[in-house]
C-alpha cells in the first residue's frame, strides 16, 4: 500500500484538498523514521482504520501521530496501537480515537518503553469499559497527568475516579478533567518524588563518564511492595519512578543503582553457579559479590563508597520483621567501611577476613562464593536463617536482585531425570533386536518391579490371544510411559504477577478396562440414547440449503416471480424478494471434554450406589457417543495433581481418534485420586484445543470440586489462577465452560468462570442425561 493508493485516495476524497498534502508530508516524515517492514505496518493500520469508517480525522490523526511514537518506542509498538484503537471502534467515537492517537507521542516519550505504552494503552481499553464518560476528558490532559506520574501511578488514580463516581456522571466528568478537588488531590497522592524519564539522559552520561561506554537502561512498572531493580540480558531494569530517602534525592538513588547495577556487569567475568545451593545460601552469597564489585568500582572511582556509604549507613525507624534483617544490614554496612566495628564477634571477623582478602582476590567471584557460605554457616549453626522472603526484605534499596550473578545449569530430563528416582523404582529401557527379543525374553508381560525392560527394534504385534491386537510388545511392557514435561506459569493474586514455570504437568498413558462396559452403560440408558438421537438429527449439518425470499440471491425464485407477476397484474405492490440462494451449512467446532478425576470422585452420592467416578463416566460415554454422531471433532481428556510439579494428565480419546474399542476401554479404565490443580490442565487442554483448524473451539470441565491441591495452604491462590486460565484461553478464542457437581459451588464457580458459563448439577445421578443436553444448548 503506498500515499497514492485507491485506498488512501477513496479514505481522504471528501476531505478539504489540503488535507492530503499534509499527509503527504507525514507520510515522508515517517519514511525517514522508519524501515521498511515499519512503514508496511503504520500503511496498513492506516487502510485499517478507513475500513472502521469513522472519518478523516481520525486517519489523519493516526498518520500524524505515530512516527514520533515509533521514534520513541520502536516500530513493533505499531500494531498495538492499532489493535487498541480497533478495539475501542466499539466501545467509543471516533473523535475519542482521534484523542488517543494525539495522547500517545507524549505517552511514548514519557513512558520511554513500549511495554509500559502497552500498559498504557490496556488502560485506555479498560477504562472505555468502566468509565466511558471520563476518557473523552482524561485523554485532553493526558500531558500533565503522565508529566506527574508514572503509569502505576495512573493506573491507581484512574480506577479510583471510576469506581467513586461510578453512577455520578457529572462528578466523573469532572475527575478525569482534573477539575474536581478529589482529583487534585488523588494526584498530588500518587505523586512520585523522582521519575525515571526526568533522569534517564542524566544517568547515561554518569555511566558513560565513569566507564567510557554506554549501559542500557529500560524503566519497569515497580507496581507492587518489594520490587528490585533487575539486570536481563545486559539490559538495566529500573524503577520508573523513586522517592526520596530522608536526604538522600531521587536522583543520587538513582545513581547508586544505576553504579551497582553497571558495576555487576564490569566487573563479572562468569558467572557463579548455583548447583547444589539453596536460595537462603544463593542470598547470603550474592551479599559478599555486591561488596566484591562495590569494591571494584570505588577502587577505581573512589567517589561511589561515598554515595554508597550513605545509603547502606541509613537508619530506618521501623524495627524490622526478623533480627537477622538488621544483623545483615549492619553487615553489608561493615563490608563497605573497613573502619567499622560490629558487636557480633562473628560477623565482626568475617568482615575482616573480607577485607584482608579483598585487595588480591577483587576479581575472583569464587572469593564470594566462599565467604557467602561462611556468612550463612554463621546463621546456620544458631538456627537463625529466616525464610527467603524475609531475607529479601533487606533494607538496602539499591541493590538488584542478583538473579545476573547466577548461571543456572538447565535439567535434561531425557538423560538424568530416572538419577533422581530411588533405585527400586528405576527401570532401564534397554533396545535389542527381534532375535535377542525372542531367545531371552523369559516373562511375556513384565510388572512394574522389572529393573529392566527390553524394547524391540521392530515394534512387532503380539498374537491374538496376548491381548488386544493394536498394542505392541513395547507399549505392552513396563511402568506407564510419560510425556517430556509440561511447564506451565501460574497467576499469584497476591502480587499480580506470574510465577513463571511454577506447575510442571505430564502425561501419562490411559490404563485400559473392559470396553464392553462402556457399551452396556449406552444400553442401560437406553432413554437418553434416544433423546441423544434426536439431538444429533437436530445439530447434524444439514448439507445445501435453500434459502427464500431473498432480494439478492443466486438465483431466481419461480415461485416468488409469479406471485410478483400476480400481483403486479391485479395492480398490487409486488414482493421485491423473488430470489434464492443455496447456502452450504456446517458446524466449525472444536470440543475437548475435560473430566476432573481427583480423589474425591471415590465418593459414593448420597441416595445412590454409584459414586461420582462412575456418574462422570457415563455423562462422558453418552455426550461421546452424542459428539461422535454429530460429527465434530472432539477429545476426551482427564487429570489430577499431587503438588504443583506432578500434574498428571490422561487422553481418553484424542483427536482424530474414533470412539471405538481402544477408547472406550481407556474411558473404563480411568481413575479417581489425588488432588485438583485446574488451571495447569486448563491450560494444557486449551493449547492442544488451539491446533485444531476449527474456528469455534470448547472445553467442556466436569468436576465435582473447587480448585485445590495439597501444596497450597491459601484456598484463594489456585481459584485466582484458574480464573486467570480462563482468561488467557477466552483471549485466545476458546470458550471455557463448567459443569460442576459440588452443591457448595456458588460461593466460587461464578468468580471463577463468569455469570454464564456455568451450571451446578443439583442431582448429580441426573448428570448422564444432563451433559448431553447442555453439550446442544452450547453449540447448537
Amino acid at each position: 500500500m503506498t500515499l497514492d493508493s485507491e485506498d488512501m485516495r477513496a479514505c481522504f476524497a471528501k476531505a478539504p484538498p489540503e488535507t492530503f498534502a499534509t499527509v503527504e508530508a507525514e507520510f515522508h516524515e515517517a519514511a525517514r523514521v522508519m524501515s521498511a517492514a515499519g512503514l508496511a505496518d503504520y500503511m496498513e493500520g492506516a487502510k485499517a482504520l478507513c475500513a472502521l469508517g469513522r472519518g478523516h480525522d481520525l486517519v489523519l490523526a493516526y498518520l500524524e501521530n505515530m512516527p514520533a511514537v515509533a521514534r520513541e518506542c520502536g516500530e513493533d509498538v505499531i500494531r498495538d496501537c492499532v489493535g487498541a484503537a480497533m478495539k475501542l471502534s466499539s466501545m467509543t467515537s471516533g473523535d475519542v480515537i482521534a484523542l488517543l492517537f494525539a495522547s500517545l507521542p507524549m505517552a511514548a516519550r514519557r513512558l520511554g518503553d513500549p511495554e509500559l505504552l502497552r500498559g498504557y494503552l490496556q488502560l485506555i481499553h479498560q477504562l472505555s469499559a468502566k468509565a466511558a464518560r471520563g476518557l473523552r476528558p482524561m485523554l485532553g490532559v493526558t500531558d500533565e497527568l503522565l508529566s506527574k506520574l508514572t503509569l502505576s501511578g495512573l493506573k491507581r488514580w484512574a480506577n479510583f475516579g471510576a469506581e467513586a463516581y461510578r453512577r455520578d456522571l457529572p462528578n466523573l466528568t469532572r475527575y478525569f478533567a482534573l477539575e474536581s478537588a478529589d482529583a487534585k488531590k488523588m494526584l498530588q497522592q500518587e505523586r512520585r518524588g523522582t521519575l525515571f524519564i526526568d533522569t534517564q539522559r542524566k544517568l547515561n552520561f554518569y555511566l558513560r563518564a565513569l566507564w567510557a561506554r554506554d549501559f542500557f537502561l529500560r524503566p519497569t512498572a515497580a507496581d507492587y511492595d518489594g520490587f528490585r531493580p533487575y539486570i536481563d540480558g545486559h539490559v538495566l531494569h529500573l524503577p520508573d519512578a523513586v522517592d526520596d530517602l530522608g536526604g538522600i534525592s531521587g536522583h543520587d538513588l538513582y545513581r547508586a543503582m544505576t553504579a551497582h547495577m553497571a558495576a555487576h556487569i564490569q566487573y563479572s567475568s562468569a558467572a557463579i553457579s548455583a548447583e547444589q545451593l539453596t536460595p537462603a545460601q544463593m542470598f547470603f552469597i550474592g551479599m559478599i559479590e555486591d561488596a566484591r564489585v562495590e569494591y571494584c568500582a570505588a577502587r577505581a572511582f573512589p567517589g561511589l563508597r561515598k554515595l554508597w556509604g550513605r545509603l547502606l549507613a541509613r537508619r530506618v525507624e521501623a524495627p524490622p520483621e526478623h533480627p537477622t534483617v538488621l544483623a545483615l544490614e549492619r553487615f553489608a554496612e561493615a563490608l563497605g567501611d573497613p573502619a567499622l566495628r560490629l558487636e557480633a564477634p562473628a560477623l565482626d571477623a568475617l568482615a575482616a577476613k573480607f577485607h584482608a582478602g579483598i585487595g588480591e582476590l577483587a576479581e575472583d567471584n569464587h572469593f564470594s562464593w566462599e565467604l557467602g557460605l561462611e556468612l550463612y554457616h554463621i546463621f546456620a549453626a544458631r538456627r537463625d536463617v529466616p525464610s527467603l522472603r524475609i531475607l529479601n526484605s533487606l533494607r538496602i534499596p539499591y541493590r538488584d536482585d542478583n538473579r545476573f550473578v547466577w548461571e543456572f545449569e538447565e535439567f535434561n530430563w531425557d538423560e538424568h531425570g530416572a538419577e533422581y528416582l530411588p533405585a527400586s523404582q528405576r527401570q532401564i529401557r534397554k533396545h535389542v533386536s527381534v532375535l535377542e527379543m525372542a531367545h531371552e525374553v523369559d516373562a511375556e508381560l513384565a510388572g512394574d518391579d522389572a529393573q529392566e525392560i527390553w524394547v524391540c527394534s521392530d515394534n512387532f504385534m503380539p498374537y491374538e490371544d496376548a491381548g488386544e491386537a493394536s498394542t505392541s510388545f513395547n507399549d505392552m511392557w513396563g511402568k506407564d510411559p510419560i510425556s517430556p514435561p509440561y511447564h506451565y506459569p501460574e497467576w499469584d493474586y497476591q502480587v499480580q504477577l506470574y510465577r513463571p514455570d511454577w506447575a510442571t504437568l505430564f502425561e501419562h498413558r490411559a490404563k485400559k478396562g473392559d470396553p464392553g462396559a462402556i457399551d452396556e452403560i449406552l444400553i442401560e440408558h437406553k432413554p437418553i440414547a434416544h433423546r441423544i438421537r434426536q439431538i444429533i438429527d437436530l445439530l447434524s449439518p444439514a448439507g445445501v440449503q435453500r434459502i427464500r425470499n431473498m432480494e439478492d440471491g443466486d438465483e431466481i425464485d419461480l415461485n416468488a416471480a409469479v406471485d410478483a407477476m400476480i400481483a403486479i397484474r391485479m395492480g398490487e405492490q409486488p414482493n421485491p424478494r423473488i430470489t434464492m440462494r443455496n447456502v452450504i451449512t456446517s458446524r466449525d467446532l472444536a470440543v475437548t471434554v475435560l473430566l476432573d478425576l481427583s480423589e474425591s470422585t471415590n465418593d459414593t452420592m448420597e441416595g445412590s450406589e454409584k459414586t461420582v467416578l462412575q456418574l462422570t463416566r457415563e455423562a462422558a460415554a453418552l455426550v461421546a457417543t452424542a459428539i461422535e454422531g454429530i460429527g465434530d471433532p472432539f477429545a476426551l481428556h482427564g487429570f489430577a495433581s499431587d503438588g504443583r510439579h506432578q500434574v498428571q494428565y490422561y487422553r481418553f480419546k484424542d483427536w482424530g481418534q474414533p470412539f471405538g474399542e481402544a477408547a472406550k476401554a481407556r474411558l473404563d479404565g480411568m481413575i479417581g485420586g489425588l488432588s485438583t490443580r485446574m488451571g495447569t490442565a486448563l491450560r494444557h487442554a486449551g493449547a492442544g484445543l488451539l491446533k485444531q483448524p476449527e474456528r469455534r473451539k470448547l472445553i467442556l470441565l466436569v468436576t465435582d470440586g473447587e480448585p485445590a491441591d495439597i501444596d497450597e495452604r491459601d484456598p484463594q491462590h489456585l481459584r485466582h489462577d484458574t480464573r486467570k486460565a480462563v482468561e488467557e484461553l477466552a483471549g485466545k478464542g476458546v470458550m471455557t465452560y463448567c459443569l460442576t457437581l459440588d452443591p457448595e459451588a456458588d460461593r466460587y464457580v461464578k468468580r471463577i468462570f463468569g455469570a454464564n458459563n456455568y451450571t451446578v448439577v443439583d442431582h448429580v445421578a441426573r448428570l448422564p442425561e444432563q451433559l448431553p443436553v447442555l453439550f446442544a444448548s452450547l453449540t447448537g
